[in-house]
C-alpha cells in the first residue's frame, strides 16, 4: 500500500538556514516512510511501535493533511501492543491527536472499548501509582491490553528512553514506582477524559477526570525532592533525571514554585536523551515558553543534533543522534522527526483549540528567530502565518480559512506598554496571566495582520 504525499501542502521557511535544512529533512522522512501505510519502526523492523506512531503522527499532521495511516496504526497497535508500559499509554495520546486534527471521533468510538484497558488503571496501587512490577501483570490483565510476548518479554517493562545507555537515559534509576511512567498515566487519564466525553460517555470521563486528579496528587506526594524542587526518578532513590523532570514539565506536572528549578535543571542537562526522548524536551519548553533554548536545540551543530544527521550523510533522520550512538541503527526513522512538529505546533503555534479545527490557536514562540513563514494544510483548509521581529515591533500576517476562527497570540517584547493593531486599527487585547502574550479572540476569517509596537 502506497499513501500519496502532496509536498506543496506545507511549506515553511525561516531566517534560520540551520532551521531550513533541519524542516526539509524530517518532511522528506514523513514522505518516504509513508510507503506501508501505517506508520512503521524505520525499514530494519517494518512493523508499528506506539513512540515512534505518536511522533510521526504529530510530524505527519505537520507536514501533510494526511490522517487514515494515524487511524490504521492505532487501530493496529491497540491489538498488536509491543512491550513497553509508557508506550501503551501512548495509545490514548494518539486517538487524542487523531480526533483533535481529524475531527472524526467514529474511530475512537469503534475502538473506545479495547482503549480503555491501555490506560493501565489495573496496575494502579493504594499510593494512587502504577507499577508493572507488583505483581499485578495478570493473565487477564495481559488479555485485557491483547498482550502477546514480544521480545522475549512476557509483560510489560519500563522503558524511559531508547537506548539504553547513559547517555540516552541520563542514569536514569529504575524502581517499581517509576515518575516517568506515572507522568504518563496522568496524561493517559486527561485525555481519555476527553476522549470519553466527545463519545458521550459522560460517567466514564468523569471518573478518569477524578482519577488524573488523584494521580496528580500522589504524584506531587512522592516524586518531588524536597531539598531540590526536582522530579526524582522514582520511589525510593534520589537521582533527578532530565527524563523524569521533562515528562513532569512537558505533561503539566511541575508545580509553579518549582517551575523555575526544573527548567534550570533541564537546561543544565542539555540533550542528555534519544532522538525520541527529544520529542518531549521540545514539548516542555515549548509548554513553558522557552522558545530560545528550543530553538538554540533545533539548531544546533553539535554531535547530538538534527544537523549532525544532515552532517553524517543522511538524507531522512536517523535512529540515534549519529552512527557512535547507535552502531546498528537504521538511517530512516521517524521518530527523529520531531522538529517538524515542534516548529508546527509551538514555533508557528498553530493548534486546534477545538476538533478538526473548528477553533484555531495561534500563538507563535519566534525565539531569537527573526522571521519565519508556513502554509499549513488542515482539514478545513490552509493556514498561512508569517512573522517578522525586531527589537521595537512584532508583525504577524494570518490567513484563517473559513469556517473557522481563531485566538491569536501575539508575544509582548517586553513588559513594557504596547501599542496593538489588526489591520491597521489599534485595539484592545488582554495579557494572559502569565504577562507574555496578547490575546486576541474570536478572529474570523480570512487575511488578518496584527502587529505589536514598544511604546
Amino acid at each position: 500500500m502506497h499513501i500519496p504525499f502532496d509536498q506543496k501542502t506545507t511549506n515553511f521557511t525561516s531566517s534560520d538556514s540551520v532551521l531550513n535544512q533541519v524542516w526539509d529533512l524530517c518532511k522528506y522522512t514523513i514522505e518516504a516512510t509513508s510507503f506501508s501505510g501505517y506508520y512503521v519502526d524505520g525499514d530494519r523492523e517494518r512493523i508499528p511501535y506506539e513512540a515512534d506512531a505518536l511522533i510521526n503522527q504529530l510530524s505527519g499532521y505537520s507536514t501533510a493533511a494526511i490522517f487514515n495511516m494515524a487511524k490504521r496504526t492505532l487501530n493496529y497497535l491497540v491489538y498488536h501492543p509491543t512491550w513497553p508500559t509508557e508506550w501503551s499509554l501512548q495509545n490514548p495520546m494518539i486517538a487524542y491527536n487523531d480526533y483533535m486534527y481529524s475531527g472524526d471521533p467514529r474511530n475512537l468510538a469503534n475502538i473506545y472499548k479495547d482503549l480503555q484497558p491501555k490506560v493501565l488503571t489495573a496496575l494502579e496501587d493504594s499510593n494512587g501509582l502504577i507499577s508493572t512490577r507488583t505483581g499485578k501483570q495478570s493473565p487477564g490483565f495481559l488479555q485485557s491490553i491483547h498482550y502477546k510476548v514480544f521480545d522475549g518479554n512476557p509483560g510489560l517493562k519500563d522503558i524511559v528512553d531508547w537506548p539504553h545507555t547513559k547517555e540516552e537515559t541520563d542514569g536514569f534509576v529504575f524502581t517499581d514506582y517509576n515518575a516517568v511512567v506515572n507522568a504518563y498515566y496522568y496524561k493517559a487519564l486527561k485525555d481519555m477524559a476527553l476522549l470519553a466525553a466527545a463519545i458521550h460517555k459522560s460517567k466514564d470521563a468523569d471518573d478518569y477526570r477524578q482519577r488524573a486528579a488523584n494521580v496528580k496528587k500522589a504524584y506531587l506526594k512522592h516524586f518531588i525532592n524536597p531539598s531540590t524542587g526536582l522530579i526524582i526518578d522514582g520511589i525510593g532513590t534520589q537521582h533527578s533525571s532530565l527524563h523524569a523532570n521533562m515528562f513532569a514539565l512537558a505533561f503539566g506536572l511541575v508545580p509553579k514554585n518549582n517551575l523555575q528549578k526544573v527548567l534550570a535543571f533541564i537546561k543544565s542537562r542539555g540533550v542528555s536523551c534519544s532522538v525520541y526522548g527529544a520529542q518531549f524536551l521540545l514539548e516542555a519548553l515549548g509548554e513553558k515558553d522557552h522558545s530560545d533554548y528550543a530553538l538554540k536545540l533545533l539548531t544546533s551543530q553539535k554531535k547530538r543534533s538534527w544537523y549532525n544527521m544532515i552532517v553524517e550523510g543522511a538524507t531522512m533522520t536517523m535512529e540515534a543522534w549519529g552512527q557512535k550512538f547507535k552502531p546498528n541503527q537504521d538511517w530512516n526513522h521517524a521518530w527523529g522527526t520531531a522538529p517538524a512538529n515542534y516548529i508546527v505546533r509551538y514555533l508557528m503555534g498553530i493548534t486546534p483549540l477545538k476538533p478538526g479545527f473548528q477553533e484555531i490557536l495561534i500563538r507563535p514562540h519566534p525565539g531569537t528567530l527573526d522571521s519565519a513563514g508556513i502554509e499549513y494544510p488542515t482539514v478545513r483548509g490552509i493556514i498561512s502565518v508569517s512573522f517578522k521581529k525586531s527589537a521595537e515591533t512584532f508583525t504577524l500576517q494570518a490567513a484563517i480559512p473559513g469556517n473557522t476562527t481563531a485566538r491569536i497570540c501575539l508575544p509582548t517584547l517586553s513588559r513594557e506598554p504596547a501599542v496593538i493593531t489588526m489591520d491597521g486599527q489599534q485595539i484592545k487585547a488582554s495579557l494572559d496571566p502569565d504577562g507574555r502574550y496578547w490575546e486576541i479572540p474570536a478572529v474570523m476569517a480570512g487575511q488578518h495582520t496584527f502587529k505589536v509596537q514598544r511604546q
